[in-house]
């Protein structure tokens, strides 16, 4: 016997994809990002006030040309500082430990920055 209903649809299939609402959140504070190729379609839109900007991916039978190939290290030269700076962040766990008002974590955030960029240059 079956108790689960037919009628009822999953709600989580009516939901916008989370990449979308990344875009809407980003068009609606005026900024943009440089994306890795998982929000592929989403710099394809017909608005041009979008400001998402992704690599180009290639097939088996369709290979990059130079120029693509050039715009994607570009991009990822691009992406490359901000990734690392995940990376530290993600390793010292300093934000699971941050209990703090949300313009102070900026402040010490953007610290943390400065003082990794300080010892990524030496």
């Amino acid at each position: 016997m079956d108790l689960r209903c037919p009628a009822r649809p999953d709600p989580r299939c009516h939901r916008r994809p989370p990449r979308q609402k990344i875009v809407e959140h980003l068009k609606a504070a005026g900024l943009g990002a440089l994306a890795d190729l998982g929000f592929l379609g989403v710099d394809r839109s017909e608005n041009p006030d979008d400001r998402v900007v992704t690599g180009y991916k290639a097939t088996r039978h369709r290979k990059l040309t130079t120029g693509r190939k050039q715009a994607n290290r570009i991009l990822a030269a691009g992406r490359a500082p901000v990734e690392h700076g995940f990376a530290h962040l993600k390793a010292w766990r300093i934000l699971t430990k941050l209990r703090t008002d949300p313009a102070r974590a900026t402040a010490l955030l953007r610290a943390l920055l400065v003082l990794t960029n300080l010892e990524a240059a030496r």
